[in-house]
């Protein structure tokens, strides 16, 4: 198999930006992370590109990420943020878009007291500026959320849509009947794709296995394909269960089954192809 595109992983640097979840009970997170930290585990799990993505509502946050893509070859993507709610988004997308490592957009949805805050007009009247610039949407949603998906594709079908994180599962529990219904239902519509990725995150921390990912990641095969679903590591979050390299053998066992051709979508094609990078 080719080396490998991580198609969602994170930096910060504590009290650079407003990260509404990080406090300092967030465990092994409460402290910097920035591409030195990440590149030699890159090198050892040969990764050899990745997609860094927002993780503060901020467009002082997405261009410091797009500084770092400057200086950085092995980023080869950015997801940023936008204003969807502003008049002016669409020259935030004016000033974004003019970098070539600007891909998507993204907002923490799930921070959101509102479940039906991607269906708000405003909000779809943004989505609509954003597909204008042929940028993709990740949505960082969770079941109660995938609800929405139907009329967010149908206000805005040219717009191309990843479920990151498969909308977080509730692997710990082990609960997957109203998960899968409602991800099969957003699986339904062809521009809507899904990253395996922050899964171990959502099982138990200290005694997860692949096994218990499993029967999650057959679902994901099943809805989506295997043309449809790309591999991401969701570092350093992935870090309150596994290590990089913990993550990557996991999912390369899990989907050892598929070909080599479906392996290497899975790993680098699908994410290639869908962020244009």
């Amino acid at each position: 198999m080719e080396s490998i595109v991580d198609s969602h992983q994170h930096f910060w640097q504590v009290g650079l930006f407003d990260y509404p979840w990080m406090s300092a009970d967030a465990e092994v997170l409460y402290r910097d992370y920035l591409p030195s930290d990440l590149q030699p585990v890159l090198k050892e799990c040969d990764v050899a590109k990745t997609v860094l993505v927002q993780a503060s509502n901020s467009l002082a946050e997405t261009r410091w990420m797009l500084s770092l893509a400057d200086n950085n070859q092995f980023i080869v993507g950015v997801v940023g943020w936008v204003d969807l709610t502003s008049s002016d988004v669409g020259k935030q997308l004016d000033e974004f878009t003019a970098h070539p490592k600007f891909k998507g957009v993204r907002h923490l949805v799930e921070s959101e007291p509102s479940d039906d805050w991607l269906v708000n007009p405003n909000i779809l009247r943004g989505m609509k500026v954003v597909a204008s610039y042929e940028v993709t949407f990740d949505l960082l949603v969770h079941t109660r959320h995938l609800g929405h998906v139907k009329t967010l594709v149908e206000k805005c079908p040219d717009l191309h849509f990843v479920v990151d994180h498969l909308a977080k599962p509730p692997i710990a529990s082990g609960e997957i009947k109203e998960w899968s219904q409602a991800l099969k239902e957003a699986a339904r519509f062809p521009n809507v794709y899904c990253k395996l990725s922050g899964l171990v995150t959502e099982a138990n921390h200290k005694t997860w296995r692949a096994e218990d990912l499993k029967p999650y990641v057959d679902c994901a095969i099943e809805f989506f394909g295997t043309r449809r679903m790309m591999f991401g590591s969701d570092y350093p979050v992935c870090l309150l269960a596994a290590s990089y390299k913990e993550v990557v053998e996991s999912f390369s066992s899990l989907l050892s089954g598929l070909s080599d051709e479906e392996q290497s979508r899975v790993f680098a094609t699908n994410a290639i192809e869908f962020y244009s990078l």
